[in-house]
C-alpha cells in the first residue's frame, strides 16, 4: 500500500511510494531519482548491476514530472534527503510527462509570474509554492476554528445582487435573465440584515468582486474576504476580535507550518503582539505629510506612498481610527459629539491595508440621511433598509482580505502568488 513519502523511514523495511519524478541523475553504473509527493522528497537509487531489467527499462524511459509508483527496500543513508533512500524492485510509470516542461519545477531556471500562472498546475508542484497554499489552508482553518469557538454563526450570502453594496460604479454587470444584476462587492448589507434576524454574531469567508481598473501587486478583481458582524458591539470590540484573530492565526502557522516556513526560507517568523496601536486618522495624515513628497491633506484617502511611510513609522500591525465621515461608507456610525468623524477603522500591515470596519448606523432615519449625503437613492436600498424599521440592534463588523493576509504573513512580492487562480484586469484563464 502506498504511504506518504514523509512517513518513509529506514525502519519501514519494504515501502511503496507514488509521486512525481522531481530530478534525475545518471552516473553510469548508478542512477538517482528524486521522487516527490505533497509531503516531501525521497531518493530512489538504482545500482544498475543489481537492478532488474524491467526496473531499468522503466527508469530509462521516464521523463521529469512523470507520475510513478516505486516500491523497494528503504535504507539509511546520510547524504540523501531525509537520511534514507529506496532501492526499488518495482518502478512503474503511471503517467508520462511531455517534454519540455512549461517551467522548471526544480527552480534551477527561474520563471516570471505570468509563465507560472499560465501553468499554475505545474507551478504549484514546486515545494515553495505548495508551502504558500499549505500555510493559507492552515490560516483559514484556524480562522474558522477561532470564530466558531467565539460563538459566530457561519453564513453564506448571495454573490449575484441587484444593487451595489456601497454605491459607485465598481461593479461587474452580468446577464441575469431579463434583469440587471451584478457580482457582489461585499456581503456587507446581508450580514447587517442578519443582525436584525437575531443571529448576533455572523461570519462568512467567500469571494468578493470589484471592477476596479487597478494593475498593482496588491489588487485583484476577485478576492477572498473574511467578514464578521456582531450585535451589541462597538468598533472597539470588533477591533479587539480582529487583532486576536490575527495573533492566533500567526501563532497557529508558527506552530504547525514549520516545514512550510522553512521551504519559504523564513527563519524569523514573528508573531505580532497585541494590542495593536490605534493611530487617529488626523495624526496619520500629519506623519505622512512629513515623510512623503506627494501632497496629502486632511480628507484624502491614505495613498500607497502614505501607507509605506506610516508602515515604516509604526513598524508592525496598527489601526487607523476616527476617519472623516465624508470618505467612509454611509453605514459607518458618526460620533455623537462630532458627526464629521466616524467610528471607522482600518487594520494596517506595514506594507498595506488588510481590513476595514466600523460600528454601523443602526437607526433607520439616520441611515437614510447618510445614504442621501453620499448622493445615493434610498429607494435602491429598500431591501436593505426594511429590516432597520423592525428592530435593529447596534452592531459593528469588519472585512479582512484573506489574500493580503497570506501575502504579508509570508512576505510575498505579489498578491497573485497567494491565490491559486488569480483574476485581474488581464487574466481570465486558467
Amino acid at each position: 500500500m502506498r504511504i506518504p513519502i514523509q512517513s518513509v523511514t529506514p525502519e519501514s523495511g519494504h515501502a511503496e511510494v507514488c509521486g512525481w519524478v522531481h530530478e534525475v541523475r545518471d552516473l553510469g553504473g548508478l542512477a538517482f531519482f528524486l521522487i516527490r509527493d505533497r509531503t516531501g522528497i525521497i531518493q530512489v537509487t538504482l545500482p544498475k548491476k543489481r537492478t532488474s531489467e524491467a526496473v531499468l527499462t522503466a527508469a530509462k524511459q521516464v521523463s521529469r514530472e512523470s507520475v510513478v509508483r516505486v516500491a523497494g527496500m528503504v535504507k539509511a543513508i546520510d547524504k540523501a534527503p531525509g537520511g534514507r533512500e529506496l532501492v526499488p524492485d518495482v518502478f512503474e510509470i503511471i503517467s508520462m510527462a511531455d517534454s519540455p516542461l512549461p517551467l522548471d519545477v526544480v527552480e534551477k531556471v527561474p520563471a516570471d509570474l505570468d509563465t507560472r500562472l499560465d501553468a499554475r498546475f505545474l507551478d504549484a508542484r514546486r515545494p515553495r509554492v505548495a508551502a504558500v497554499f499549505q500555510i493559507r489552508s492552515a490560516a483559514m482553518h484556524v480562522i474558522n476554528q477561532y470564530l466558531h469557538h467565539e460563538g459566530f454563526i457561519n453564513i453564506t450570502t448571495p454573490k449575484i445582487v441587484a444593487a451595489a453594496t456601497e454605491g459607485g460604479t465598481d461593479l461587474f454587470p452580468i446577464a441575469y435573465f431579463n434583469k440587471e444584476a451584478f457580482l457582489n462587492q461585499s456581503p456587507q448589507l446581508y450580514k447587517q440584515m442578519m443582525m436584525a434576524a437575531g443571529f448576533e454574531k455572523v461570519y462568512e469567508i467567500g469571494p468578493i468582486f470589484r471592477a476596479e481598473e487597478h494593475n498593482t501587486t496588491k489588487h485583484l478583481n476577485e478576492a477572498t474576504s473574511i467578514d464578521i458582524e456582531v450585535s451589541y458591539a462597538d468598533h472597539h470590540e470588533v477591533m479587539r476580535i480582529l487583532e486576536e484573530l490575527i495573533v492566533k492565526t500567526y501563532e497557529y502557522v508558527n506552530t504547525t507550518c514549520s516545514d512550510q516556513l522553512s521551504s519559504l526560507e523564513i527563519s524569523d517568523f514573528v508573531v505580532p503582539k497585541p494590542p495593536f496601536p490605534r493611530l487617529p486618522y488626523c495624526e496619520a495624515i500629519e506623519i505622512a505629510k512629513k515623510r512623503i513628497e506627494d501632497p496629502i491633506e486632511y480628507g484624502d484617502d491614505i495613498s500607497p506612498a502614505a501607507e509605506r511611510a506610516l508602515g515604516s513609522e509604526m513598524g508592525g500591525h496598527y489601526f487607523i481610527v476616527n476617519w472623516p465621515s465624508e470618505i467612509r461608507p454611509y453605514y459607518a456610525m458618526p460620533y455623537e459629539n462630532d458627526p464629521s468623524i466616524c467610528k471607522a477603522f482600518d487594520l494596517m500591515h506595514p506594507r498595506m491595508e488588510l481590513s476595514s470596519g466600523a460600528q454601523r448606523v443602526h437607526q433607520h432615519d439616520l441611515l437614510v440621511q447618510q445614504i442621501r449625503k453620499k448622493g445615493l437613492n434610498p429607494e435602491s436600498f429598500e431591501f436593505y433598509l426594511r429590516p432597520f424599521r423592525f428592530g435593529m440592534p447596534p452592531h459593528a463588523g469588519w472585512g479582512l482580505g484573506a489574500d493580503r493576509l497570506v501575502m504579508t504573513m509570508v512576505g510575498l512580492a505579489n498578491v497573485r502568488e497567494a491565490v491559486l487562480f488569480p483574476r485581474d484586469m488581464h487574466r481570465l484563464v486558467p
